[in-house]
Parts: C-alpha cells; structure tokens; sequence
C-alpha cells in the first residue's frame, strides 16, 4: 500500500518517536503525532489518515482514553495498543464492525516485520487480533459443528457486513441470515446478555481458526 499516512497517539514520547521511525523505514509515513485522545480526533480530521495507532491508556486518567478516542475516529482504520490484554476493551472496539481493525499487545511492535505487516493489512480494511486477546476472549472454538453455509455467513461477518449486506452477498433474504446467525451464536454457545458481543465473539473465533 504505497503512500500511506498514518496518525500516532502515544502518551510516551519515547515509544511515539520509535514508532515514528520504526514505520519511516518500512515507507509509512507519520502525518502527525499526539500524546492524548483529544489530540488525537484533532490530527484525524487534519490530516485525513489512511490509519490511526493509538495506544489504550493515556491522559489525563489513564484508563480508557484511546479507546474513546478510537471509537471517535471511526470509520478510519485504527490500530489499538495495549500494555495488557483488556477484553471489554476489544470487545468494545470491534463491536462497531471488524474492518479496518486491529489490537495488538505492544510487545508484538519488537517484531518489526510483524507489525508493519499488521498496520498495513488494517490500513487496507482488514482485522488483526493478538493471538492472546484471542484466547481470553474465546477459550474455545466449536467451529467443526457449523454447516458450510454458516460458516460462509460467519466469514462474511468477519468483513465486517451488516445483516442487510450479508442478504444481498448471499442472494437470500433477510429473515434467513438472521436464522442463520442464530444457529451460529447457539452452535458456539454465545447466549444473549445485557452485554451482548456476540456478534463480536462469533467473528473473533472465526479469526482464531484462520491463524491456527
């Protein structure tokens, strides 16, 4: 993906200018960097990014701060990092569509080729997922028991596409995709709750299947 700009919101100057430079050499370039959210939603609408990375936890309270600023800047490409694994945190940033996503523990940046492959595939509207936010959000993967049309309808919702979407890809209507997301969510045992990521638990075991 030639050309690409990307925006960097990291409250550690330290990792803000490595980042920066790590990402010069692979040929991105950094359109502007911020140390908190505000600044952030600030830079996106300057610059008009290919993709924001932004870290989770920043000023002034340090907790969710990216996050909320990450959600801001939607549909823009972002590419959350984490200290830790926060899986309300990435249930909550997928929940908004899997294109054009990624979080990522920020160990993962030491493996340059790993990350870069990372930024450009999310940059171009794809999903990455660290294998451990993976595995604490999923602890299994009961994919084997669904027929081939649901798991053709469960790839679709990985890219991200609405129940109207889903009907007009597969040429049916859309009280049939809703029955078949219904024998998905029974088949890998999502329940309905108050907090209901479902839909983001069912693409996140689609995903895991795909890197295993």
């Amino acid at each position: 993906m030639g050309g690409m700009r990307i925006v960097i919101a990291e409250d550690s100057v330290l990792l803000r200018e490595g980042l920066s430079r790590l990402l010069a050499d692979e040929g991105i370039e950094t359109a502007g960097a911020a140390g908190d959210g505000e600044g952030l939603v600030a830079l996106v609408a300057e610059h008009r990014p290919d993709l924001a990375v932004v870290d989770v936890r920043m000023p002034p309270t340090f907790t969710d701060e990216g996050l909320r600023a990450a959600l801001a800047v939607r549909p823009v490409p972002v590419l959350v990092l984490s200290q830790y694994v926060e899986e309300q945190y990435a249930a909550e940033l997928l929940g908004g569509g899997a294109r054009g996503v990624g979080y990522l523990l920020k160990e993962r940046v030491s493996d340059v080729a790993e990350f870069t492959a990372a930024v450009r595939r999310v940059a171009a509207g794809g999903t990455v997922i660290d294998p451990e936010v993976v595995s604490q959000l999923l602890g299994r993967n009961p994919l084997d028991d669904l027929t081939p049309r649901e798991k053709e309808v469960l790839a679709l919702m990985a890219e991200g596409l609405s129940n109207a979407g889903l009907a007009r890809r597969l040429m049916i209507g859309e009280g049939a995709v809703e029955k078949h997301i219904s024998r998905i969510f029974a088949k890998l045992g999502l329940a309905s709750s108050p907090d209901d990521h479902r839909r983001v638990l069912a693409v996140l075991a689609h995903l895991r299947r795909r890197t295993e």
